[in-house]
């Protein structure tokens, strides 16, 4: 089903929904969906709505103009509009550890994630027979600290190259400049191998290991420029006892990852997520 989507920001007041589904029905829109939110700390109203697009009256590229000047001027909104056709073109990647990519690998195959791969980039060479086996292509870019800004350089250019709309930093064990950032602005998701902020650096397993926590997790976020601080799109929580070792922390701990990571993936493609203030707002 060809539809689009409508995400929505402005100051709370009246009569939004209504002008929002008289817009819709003016232009025979069947709202598939539609759901809205009201910060009242900061008055802020946020909204999406999905539609079909086969009996709208409107070609996709007079949809934004025509609500402009009809609803979102009137309101002061910033809004954008989303199609879920042709479908969106991401980029993995990856260091050395595996299973955040395997499991992405596996549901794109399945047809779990309504989305084109057209590659995926490494630092390291492990994963490469890995990826080819999907029928997808492995690019090899090695970082160190003399040649970081020439491997973004040859990243950036494959970003181009292969048109690709945003990105899943699938346990890829780099910082992202300020620059590569720019280029995707809440469109660089990440997969922090803690529930935020507990627990960072190299081992957060060991750290939480020998704090003896009852419970461990993972968060997934847009990267920005203040380390692992973005936005958060999805967290989860796993249960661990005493008797359970590093080994089982590990396993349980990258089980949860895996099922985070998707699921951000999932809400961005399916544009549920509206980011302001450095904060999210979830449409589940």
């Amino acid at each position: 089903m060809n539809k689009a989507i409508l995400l929505i920001q402005c100051p709370d007041q009246k009569g939004i929904v209504a002008e929002v589904s008289r817009f819709l029905y003016a232009y025979h829109g069947n709202i598939l969906e539609i759901d809205q939110h009201v910060d009242e700390e900061l008055s802020l109203f946020f909204m999406r709505a999905a539609w079909e697009l086969d009996s709208f009256s409107l070609q996709k590229d007079e949809i934004a103009q025509k609500f402009e000047e009809e609803v979102g001027q009137k309101f002061k909104m910033d809004f954008n509009v989303h199609f879920n056709f042709p479908r969106p073109k991401m980029a993995i990647f990856v260091s050395k550890l595996s299973h955040c990519l395997f499991d992405i690998l596996a549901r794109h195959h399945a047809g779990q994630l309504e989305v084109d791969i057209p590659l995926v980039v490494s630092n390291h060479q492990e994963l490469k027979s890995v990826v080819e086996a999907f029928g997808i292509p492995y690019y090899y870019i090695p970082v160190s600290r003399d040649t970081k800004m020439e491997a973004e350089k040859q990243q950036l250019e494959l970003m181009k190259k292969h048109d690709i709309d945003f990105v899943v930093l699938a346990r890829y064990m780099q910082i992202i400049s300020a620059t590569f950032i720019s280029k995707f602005p809440n469109r660089i998701i990440n997969i922090h191998h803690s529930f935020l902020p507990a627990f960072v650096g190299a081992k957060p397993y060991h750290a939480a290991y020998e704090r003896g926590v009852k419970i461990i997790g993972a968060t997934a976020h847009y990267v920005t420029e203040e380390l692992d601080a973005g936005p958060i799109i999805e967290q989860e929580v796993a249960r661990v006892r005493h008797h359970n070792t590093i080994p089982d922390l590990v396993q349980i701990g990258q089980d949860v990852e895996k099922v985070v990571l998707s699921k951000a993936i999932k809400y961005h493609l399916d544009r549920k997520v509206l980011a302001f203030k450095n904060k999210t707002v979830i449409f589940y």
